[in-house]
């Protein structure tokens, strides 16, 4: 069993003034005690939700203390994107119009599609229907 990670709970933990911030701490906690099996997450997850927290706070020190946590985090796996991943993601972007998915979250439906991962831990409901998801 194992879960993956998607940016809007990441950024939840680190946005006190996100309506989804207490939430998105228990899920972070649940995850990595792993009652949800092995968390996962991506590069191209951590590069948005770095991106994000900086323009939604204007506060680099905050966006580089999420960029440490999720970079050196051990409990949690960094998947990269690669070139097939890439590929499927396009695939999957292309095709999935009604769904308001962004290429990001492609990239890890791909992911998790290759990984065998079968849930997602995200508070966006255009995964419904694609992959369980988690909020």
């Amino acid at each position: 069993m194992a879960v993956f990670i998607d940016t809007a709970i990441l950024l939840a933990v680190y946005d006190k003034d996100d309506r989804y911030h207490q939430r998105s701490k228990e899920l972070i906690k649940n995850a990595l005690t792993g009652n949800l099996g092995k968390p996962y997450t991506s590069d191209y997850i951590i590069d948005e939700a770095i991106t994000t927290l900086l323009a939604r706070t204007r506060q680099h020190k905050i966006a580089v203390e999420l960029g440490k946590y999720l970079i050196g985090s051990q409990r949690m796996t960094k998947l990269t994107v690669g070139e097939d991943v890439f590929a499927a993601a396009w695939k999957k972007f292309k095709g999935l119009e009604d769904k308001g998915l962004s290429f990001t979250d492609c990239t890890s439906l791909a992911l998790t599609e290759k990984h065998g991962i079968k849930q997602i831990m995200s508070f966006d409901c255009g995964f419904d229907g694609l992959i369980q998801r988690i909020c």
